[in-house]
């Protein structure tokens, strides 16, 4: 029923004008669109919607991710725009802050302005 319409995410915020230069300008996402209650990004087709809330509460879990080609790469360019990438104790990531999975795939965390947490994954090939 829903395999050929396209996905919307949500994710909560509490500032819009904040958000909106975290995610457009330091991450590098298209503004689609903008209304008093939400700004919408284009993370590559998927309609990302950063939803002003007045009571936010942030989740202890990962709310969006993106699936990219190398970790490392794209953690050097989110750290050169200010992006503090978050160290997890116990998890045995390296000094960067990816953490490789005993099956070979990259995961590095980090949070948006309103601590929601966010993830990058390279995932190993095969």
């Amino acid at each position: 029923m829903l395999h050929d319409a396209p996905l919307m995410a949500f994710i909560p915020v509490r500032d819009l004008a904040r958000a909106r230069t975290f995610y457009g300008s330091t991450l590098g996402l298209a503004v689609a669109e903008e209304n008093p209650y939400a700004v919408v990004v284009d993370a590559m087709g998927t309609m990302l919607r950063l939803t002003q809330v007045d009571d936010l509460r942030v989740q202890p879990f990962t709310i969006a991710g993106w699936q990219v080609p190398d970790v490392g790469t794209v953690i050097d360019a989110l750290s050169a725009r200010g992006v503090t990438f978050t160290h997890y104790e116990g998890l045995g990531q390296d000094e960067r802050g990816i953490w490789t999975t005993p099956g070979g795939d990259q995961v590095a965390w980090f949070t948006d302005p309103d601590g929601n947490t966010l993830s990058l994954t390279t995932f190993a090939a095969g």
